[in-house]
């Protein structure tokens, strides 16, 4: 029996090419692995010594040769396969062990691996069925198993792996270099130097297309308590060989996470960050399905807490919790005293927090980690393919923002148009809501149409964001909106613009006294 050894990842390979040799099989290998092995003591024969031909252009080319592709993809069900293979002199290869050039660590053309995808497809091709056929191993976990297997089967005089592993082995082998090639049309689809030549001339670089093809390669990491609903299965998957901020999060407490949560913790700790960046200050946010039921900020963390919370408490009981800061005890007596959470999230806490914590919300999922990750492409499933976008951005700055009506905002009424947007941009269509010192008092979302959405947003304010500011997410068709806006008490309203009947919405903005601010772009979200 004859094993090809040649690998990147040498982690474990000597422990599993000693035990292999124990068995009695034949190892060959190639440049470093080979050199790994013979420093072990393990007994290698060397590629070249195989193949008659040195390594060739910096190691570009060793194992792309006959005798080593002929040994490994020969059918053995096939006399005629056979008879070549002695015809040639080529020794068959029963099992090929090869992981790949870490291309995400440094990506360019010098770690895009050609040999090493060559061997581990044509291992895989062969992998056969009952009458025998080649094993492949690319990842080291299985190392183990592989052995074990090998030592009963030598024990028993099989000699080789099942045809169930075989197979097993494959889909793991293909998993692979199909990982490994997205990786590489991903890195191809980064647009070359535009930010590099933006720098030089003081222009921002151009949004790049959206790529031709997409490719997604995901590995499962995490179990979901339940999905969707407690009938559904559900996991988190991640791109094969990156990590993301979840990777990094710690859960001191509470049960396992549900599909769910996941996806409106995600949401939360994405919002929170947003909103604390672009206010400068503390921020929380609580997220009920998917949208954003309180948002504050502000210097003092347990008042923020406090306002985010008084915004909506009915909905923020079983919510999801996010704070920008680190949760001290002043906060944590806040938390104690509100309705209970399903999950905290935040970038750390205060000795002795995660105690009190754990003794008052048992259940709930208490959770640390370091900010979200920068967002790529945004992909949504439909029936039969994907939609695919670009991710979620406030394109216009305020200071762009055009003063429609008649009276203009003041600095205060500024500052709580301002919040509002940011918020307004994360809440689902049709999103209205209402703040005033950095609050959002009334949040409006997901109606069949605006008013409602107005109508709902000032029922939930109840008159506390009187004085402050309306965000829509999308123009106002009519001037009915606005008028609800104006019943709930706002100075100023702030909206895309862009409707075939502004100037009717601006006269009634202005007939009602109201400041009213285009910021020309909309902020649907679904």
């Amino acid at each position: 029996m004859r094993a090809l050894i040649s690998v990147w990842d040498k982690t474990g390979v000597v422990d599993f090419a000693t035990r292999l040799s124990s068995l009695g099989w034949e190892i060959v290998s190639s440049g470093g692995t080979a050199a790994a092995l013979a420093d072990a003591g393990v007994p290698v024969l060397a590629v070249e010594d195989v193949t008659g031909s040195p390594e060739m252009l910096d190691g570009r080319v060793k194992t792309l040769h006959p005798r080593i592709h002929g040994g490994i993809l020969a059918d053995r069900s096939k006399p005629a396969h056979l008879a070549s293979l002695d015809e040639h002199g080529i020794a068959a290869i029963d099992l090929v062990v090869c992981n790949l050039y870490p291309f995400r660590s440094d990506p360019g053309p010098e770690l895009i691996d050609i040999g090493g995808p060559a061997m581990v497809r044509a291992a895989a091709k062969n992998h056969g069925d009952e009458s025998g056929g080649v094993g492949v191993v690319v990842d080291p976990a299985d190392y183990e198993a592989v052995l074990d297997e090998l030592a009963e089967s030598a024990a028993s005089g099989a000699g080789g792996l099942s045809a169930a592993t075989r197979r097993r082995l494959t889909r793991a082998a293909f998993a692979h270099t199909a990982a490994y090639d997205a990786a590489i049309v991903s890195w191809l689809d980064e647009p070359a130097g535009s930010e590099t030549e933006a720098a030089g001339t003081g222009e921002s670089p151009e949004a790049a297309p959206l790529p031709p093809t997409v490719h997604l390669a995901l590995e499962r990491v995490d179990e979901c308590r339940y999905g969707e609903n407690p009938h559904h299965l559900g996991a988190r998957y991640r791109p094969v060989g990156e990590l993301t901020w979840w990777d990094h999060a710690y859960q001191h407490s509470g049960l396992a996470l549900s599909y769910l949560n996941f996806f409106d913790a995600d949401a939360a700790w994405r919002i929170v960050h947003d909103l604390g960046d672009a206010e400068g200050s503390s921020a929380v946010v609580i997220v009920k399905h998917a949208n954003p039921c309180g948002a504050a900020a502000g210097d003092d963390l347990a008042d923020v807490y406090q306002r985010a919370y008084d915004c909506d408490a009915r909905s923020a009981f079983g919510g999801i919790v996010a704070f920008n800061k680190i949760v001290d005890l002043d906060t944590v007596e806040r938390i104690e005293a509100a309705a209970q959470a399903d999950l905290i999230i935040a970038p750390g806490y205060e000795d002795g927090v995660v105690e009190r914590l754990e003794a008052k919300r048992r259940n709930t999922r208490v959770l640390e980690a370091p900010r979200p990750d920068e967002a790529s492409l945004s992909l949504r499933q439909i029936n039969g393919g994907w939609l695919v976008q670009s991710p979620h951005t406030f394109a216009s700055a305020p200071e762009d923002w055009q003063v429609v009506t008649q009276r203009k905002p003041t600095a205060s009424e500024l500052a709580d148009a301002r919040f509002a947007w940011r918020v307004c941009g994360h809440v689902m269509s049709n999103a209205i809501v209402l703040a005033r010192d950095r609050t959002a008092w009334g949040i409006g979302a997901g109606q069949q149409n605006r008013v409602e959405s107005g109508q709902l947003a000032a029922a939930k304010a109840d008159g506390r964001a009187a004085g402050g500011a309306c965000a829509s997410d999308a123009f106002y068709p009519f001037g009915d909106g606005v008028e609800a806006a104006a019943e709930a008490g706002v100075a100023v309203v702030v909206q895309p613009g862009g409707a075939l009947r502004d100037d009717d919405v601006i006269a009634k903005a202005n007939e009602l006294g109201l400041a009213m601010l285009f910021t020309g772009e909309r902020q649907f979200r679904h």
